[in-house]
């Protein structure tokens, strides 16, 4: 009998060593759950980093992409394809929004969004170039993400950041109006900060910016990587909020884990033009039409509601577990959620065993953990993901 392959082992060998990975190795998932290479079955309520909208191996998106492999898979974006348009159409209508461009992931999203801000600075606002964006915000790997990134430990291996880019604390409308000057073009902001701890946006912080952007001809951006696509138990977060953005940033959940991103804009904020911006992968016949399953789905009858309703038994299961004294707050909109304990060690535990017990979270901060399940997680798979955890307080 041949031995089982040590995949750590050779991970270690040949991968740059840029990941703190968990030491399991997953080969195959459904649903919510997920397989190792022993045979242990877990319940996944990292998802992919909020990825994974309808679970693993949803039926439906591995018959799109089988069926869309043996059509067309890439002819870039020099030419119309069909998947590419339809999808266009379901993300665009009914919306606030009016144009769209495809690209891999949320950190080419961004940096399409902050191409087409300082555009609209040199046209409209005498060259103005600066992005504001907010402390404990998280926007991309990229050199210029990491710059508008609000956690100075992403940055200080790779000083000295692209200008251009300043933060201020979030939810703090006065400091953002301050910070505003003749080089801003731009604010964005995250609804939810997602890798800084699951801290929602206050209702009048978000229309606040809203009217500081009006008053001074700024573009707003929302980053909505990972708010997108029902996440808040709206199809954007940004209608949960009831506030309209000149442009919003999408990846993660739209691709419901195959790699695609979109950056959406109102007319006016859509400054680029022919040679200003491209990319060769962006919107491939493959990816649409995997997403197209995906928003289909969210934008099902039922859905979202659904979405509303899941996120607030996650969170009334975890507000249960502050009789341990372990839980000091629960945070997050829909399914979206974050529990903060009471010490970083306790978060770390948690972690651990519930992943020796057969539950997947990952921590976002110190002492916080992020439940981001598929959306279409059951209510029986929530109970005992809380179950899991209480156990190990």
């Amino acid at each position: 009998m041949n031995q089982a392959t040590d995949w750590p082992a050779v991970e270690k060998q040949y991968y740059a060593p840029t990941f703190g990975r968990a030491p399991e190795t997953f080969v195959r998932g459904q649903g919510t759950r997920l397989w190792d290479d022993t045979g242990k079955e877990y319940l996944d309520f990292v998802a992919g980093i909020a990825t994974n909208t309808l679970g693993h191996s949803h039926p439906d998106i591995a018959a799109a992409l089988y069926s869309q492999a043996r059509t067309l898979v890439h002819t870039s974006s020099l030419y119309h394809t069909v998947p590419q348009l339809e999808l266009a159409q379901l993300l665009l209508d009914d919306t606030c929004l009016d144009r769209i461009f495809y690209v891999n992931s949320g950190g080419e999203a961004t940096e399409t969004a902050m191409k087409a801000a300082r555009k609209h600075g040199k046209l409209n606002r005498d060259g103005a170039y600066e992005v504001i964006t907010t402390n404990r915000s998280f926007h991309g790997r990229t050199l210029a993400t990491t710059a508008a990134t609000g956690t100075r430990a992403y940055q200080v291996n790779f000083d000295p950041m692209p200008e251009g880019f300043g933060q201020v604390e979030y939810n703090d409308l006065d400091a953002m109006r301050a910070a505003i000057s003749d080089t801003t073009c731009a604010i964005m902001v995250e609804l939810v900060q997602g890798e800084g701890g699951i801290w929602p946006g206050d209702g009048s912080y978000i229309e606040g910016l809203r009217e500081l952007c009006d008053e001074d001809n700024l573009l707003l951006i929302f980053d909505e990587v990972q708010t997108g696509i029902g996440r808040l138990g709206s199809f954007y977060g940004y209608q949960h909020y009831g506030v309209e953005p000149d442009i919003i940033t999408l990846a993660k959940g739209l691709g419901g884990g195959v790699p695609i991103g979109a950056t959406l804009f109102k007319e006016d904020a859509c400054t680029l033009r022919p040679g200003d911006h491209g990319n060769t992968f962006g919107g491939s016949p493959l990816m649409c039409a995997a997403a197209k399953v995906v928003v289909e789905a969210v934008q099902g009858p039922g859905f979202l509601d659904a979405v509303i309703a899941k996120g607030q038994r996650v969170r009334s299961g975890l507000e249960a577990l502050r009789d341990t004294g372990k839980v000091f707050d629960v945070r997050g909109v829909g399914l979206l959620n974050g529990v903060q304990f009471d010490s970083p060690d306790t978060a770390d535990h948690v972690v651990a065993q519930s992943r020796a017990d057969g539950l997947i979270l990952v921590k976002v901060d110190a002492a916080t953990v992020r439940l981001v399940p598929p959306l279409n997680v059951e209510d029986a798979e929530i109970d005992q993901a809380v179950a899991i955890i209480g156990g190990t307080l």
